[in-house]
């Protein structure tokens, strides 16, 4: 007998491999139903993502040749990642070292650390604050929203030039207020710790407003009855926040962190309109500078290394965001 899909069908589409993809399709579970559909977009990801890390890969495996007619060298092996890793390549290869634990604000590995860990927790911390306002009631809520998401809409190119113009000596007055109340020097954008700390700044001050607005939307997904039951209970604003609101927008505040450190750990542009790679060098700019050199087996690998990292740093979220699903903290 037909099934209902069959139906209405011509006579040679009802039998045959028309027919059994159909009782196939009509057998899968919705799990798995669900899968099939993301074929077609996995596949185009694996195209346009994986493919490209794939070459990379292949291509750090080989030695660079700088003056020869062929892009890569001969066959190494995991020489590039063990050069890379014990320091072998910072004098000859690299303008910046990859990791050098007595010159920290020159180690690019580091200097990228030191960058995620400070940006993404103040634009956390402040984003939150500033979506705690956003979630209330007030006269002109609406222009106070404008005014944070402003900032997020410069390009970086604007932005950098906007920071370094700023703190630039004899042309903006942030050079002269850090040197008079933070004790900075008065050209902080040739020195990597307060070049650093101004990029910092400039990335907290453009990218809070994204941070405000992921947090915001997680907490009007809320149910307001669960205050109104918690002001019944007699719960104070603190509790109501520590056992209502926290709890509930924890996963939201995980995955917007989670955009933000893959973000912050691929910076570039910004740091090269501010103060520029050699004065705060990161993953990105090694990557970008050693290339431009033509080493592109040493670009490749640590083009790779930096893509494992952020794997790593990816996995981290992922199973912290599990156990705060299944109600752990």
């Amino acid at each position: 007998m037909a099934t209902e899909s069959e139906q209405g069908l011509p006579e040679r589409q009802k039998s045959g491999a028309y027919a059994s993809t159909v009782r196939w399709i009509e057998n899968l579970s919705e799990t798995q139903f669900a899968y099939l559909l993301l074929i077609p977009a996995l596949l185009l990801l694996g195209v346009i993502a994986l493919w490209p890390l794939v070459r990379t890969f292949q291509m750090s495996l080989h030695a660079d040749s700088i003056r020869g007619a062929s892009q890569i060298g001969e066959f190494v092996g995991f020489e590039n990642y063990v050069n890379l890793l014990t320091g072998k390549l910072d004098v000859v290869a690299l303008p910046q070292p990859f990791i050098d634990l007595s010159s920290p604000f020159k180690s690019a590995l580091i200097v990228t650390f030191m960058f995620t860990i400070a940006s993404v927790l103040l634009e956390t911390l402040i984003g939150f604050g500033q979506a705690l306002v956003l979630d209330q009631e007030f006269r002109g809520r609406r222009w106070v929203r404008v005014a944070i998401i402003l900032p997020w809409a410069v390009p970086i190119v604007i932005q950098g030039m906007i920071f370094y113009l700023l703190f630039s000596p004899g042309i903006g007055f942030g050079a002269d207020l850090l040197h008079s109340w933070v004790g900075f020097s008065e050209t902080p954008l040739v020195n990597s710790p307060e070049a650093l700390s101004i990029i910092v700044i400039a990335d907290v001050w453009k990218t809070t407003a994204f941070m405000a607005l992921l947090i915001l939307a997680g907490m009007q997904s809320i149910n307001r009855s669960l205050y109104d039951v918690a002001k019944v209970a007699g719960a104070s604003k603190w509790q109501q926040f520590k056992m209502i609101t926290l709890p509930l927008i924890f996963p939201t505040v995980m995955v917007a962190m989670l955009f933000r450190t893959i973000a912050a750990m691929r910076i570039y542009g910004l740091i090269e309109t501010v103060s520029g790679c050699t004065t705060v060098p990161s993953l990105s700019c090694l990557v970008v500078s050693t290339f431009s050199t033509r080493r592109y087996g040493t670009a490749s690998a640590i083009a790779f290394v930096t893509a494992a990292i952020i794997a790593v740093v990816v996995s981290v979220y992922i199973f912290k965001f599990r156990d705060s699903a299944q109600g752990g903290m």
